[in-house]
């Protein structure tokens, strides 16, 4: 996307219903076309009348808070978070694959973790823990280290100085209409089209 003001949903870069059966095909389009876009409409709302905070990347917004206007500050955080997490939701799925990844990223979740099956079951009771609406983070921290982690709503990991490798929305609107309540059916059925790829390229500029 457009790194400053006027901010745009970027297309997703696969089809609606690539993700089938896991994630099924008018989710992806209600929770791009419609959620996603809300977000960013909302962001742009904000900003309009504010010239001298457009030229702010997003992610400058989610840092640096205090700049902005008690006035404009809760609803920037929330909708730039909105626009900020579902891109990089998005940006980490791919089609359905079998391969096993083995790259950097897996191997240094192994060396964490233990094993990959372990990280998953890390990360799906991380998930299971979110109480309402949030996301669960796999991250890398400012000491080198990977970690499971949860925000709620539309925060985001960049304030606790964290860079993000993967996340899975957990809000209620990107499983109900294929897993209705049964939120461990979709993060079960996630793990199936993670782009890894993305996530070890994810992972190479945490180190860098």
């Amino acid at each position: 996307m457009n790194e400053h003001y006027p901010f745009i949903n970027p297309p997703l870069p696969y089809a609606y219903d690539d993700l089938e059966p896991f994630i099924d095909k008018k989710t992806m389009e209600l929770h791009h076309d419609r959620h996603l876009q809300t977000y960013v409409n909302n962001l742009n709302a904000v900003l309009k009348d504010y010239p001298e905070y457009q030229g702010l990347s997003l992610t400058q917004l989610l840092l640096y808070p205090d700049i902005l206007p008690a006035s404009i500050r809760t609803a920037v955080k929330n909708n730039a978070g909105g626009v900020y997490n579902h891109i990089f939701f998005f940006s980490t799925l791919q089609k359905p694959s079998a391969a096993q990844p083995d790259n950097a990223l897996t191997a240094g979740i192994t060396r964490q973790f233990g094993s990959m099956g372990a990280f998953q079951k890390a990360f799906s009771d991380a998930a299971l823990s979110v109480f309402g609406s949030g996301y669960t983070w796999l991250v890398r921290t400012s000491h080198g280290q990977l970690k499971i982690i949860t925000t709620a709503n539309q925060d985001t990991p960049l304030p606790g100085n964290m860079c993000p490798i993967l996340t899975l929305d957990v809000w209620e609107h990107a499983y109900y209409l294929k897993h209705y309540n049964k939120r461990a059916d979709y993060i079960s059925n996630w793990f199936y089209v993670i782009n890894w790829k993305q996530a070890d390229k994810n992972y190479s500029r945490c180190r860098a």
